[in-house]
């Protein structure tokens, strides 16, 4: 341990050690000579101590956006101050909706495994949800429809001004990808008219629209380790995930706050 401990991971001749489990880099510092005993507690301990922590390889796509600082900037500075006689919206679309199994998690009794066909077909065709988050009340509202043209866009952004959360604003600020249906002619003049700013998210650069969060949890919690037979029962699924979670919400504050892209003065090349 004494050894070890004056080391440093880089140190202990390791050339696949991202990805060696905690069991097999014992091994090899004990067949190396590193130490003569230590745990796998005691290991994870001094990798913690080191700042290494196990995670997923995630990919990087750079964005070849010449404006993506501005329009970060743009829309953090929307999240931080949102407009004084309206609200924030991010609107995005999730989607498509196959009916296929799909993997998860469950709790389930020992030896009983939950088991999902292997082999299916796509019958059916797919589905697109479009959604909007309301940060001030944190609410989520969605509808799902065959396809996502700007005619089924420009009618979720009227549902959601009859209905949603623009109902009660005088203005408002609504972050969304650059994408043809968000662009339309008639989608611009009847925002401009209704006092709504569409607010554009920089090239590549969906991860900025807080939205995205909410998809990952609607996945996660929804469409996970299920495997629904028809469009209704799978709509109904996520229809009763999203009334669970508006019961829940509360009003969305402090995105990122402590990311280093608030201190970002250029876009960088690659990864941090």
């Amino acid at each position: 341990m004494c050894l070890i401990a004056r080391t440093s991971p880089a140190d202990w001749g390791i050339t696949a050690f991202s990805t060696w489990s905690l069991a097999k880099l014992r091994d090899h510092l004990l067949e190396r000579g590193t130490v003569a005993a230590i745990s796998r507690e005691t290991l994870r301990r001094i990798l913690r101590g080191a700042g290494i922590t196990w995670q997923t390889t995630t990919t990087w796509k750079a964005s070849p956006d010449p404006d993506f600082i501005a329009k970060m900037q743009r829309i953090l500075d929307l999240y931080d101050h949102p407009p004084a006689d309206g609200r924030a919206i991010c609107v995005d679309e999730f989607g498509p909706l196959n009916l296929l199994p799909r993997k998860g998690m469950a709790r389930r009794p020992q030896t009983k495994p939950k088991r999902l066909r292997a082999t299916y077909h796509r019958y059916d065709g797919v589905m697109q949800m479009l959604a909007a988050l309301d940060l001030v009340t944190g609410k989520l509202f969605y509808r799902i429809r065959p396809r996502k043209r700007a005619i089924e866009f420009l009618a979720f952004l009227k549902t959601c001004g009859r209905g949603g959360p623009a109902r009660s604003c005088t203005s408002s600020a609504t972050t969304t990808r650059r994408i043809a249906p968000h662009r339309n002619a008639d989608v611009r003049a009847w925002c401009a008219d209704n006092r709504i700013e569409l607010v554009y998210l920089p090239t590549y650069g969906s991860w900025l629209n807080w939205i995205e969060a909410e998809f990952a949890a609607l996945r996660y919690f929804a469409l996970d380790g299920t495997d629904h037979r028809s469009h209704a029962e799978q709509n109904a699924a996520i229809g009763a995930y999203i009334r669970w979670r508006n019961a829940r919400a509360e009003p969305k504050t402090g995105f990122v706050t402590d990311s280093p892209i608030r201190t970002w003065i250029h876009y960088p090349a690659k990864a941090a």
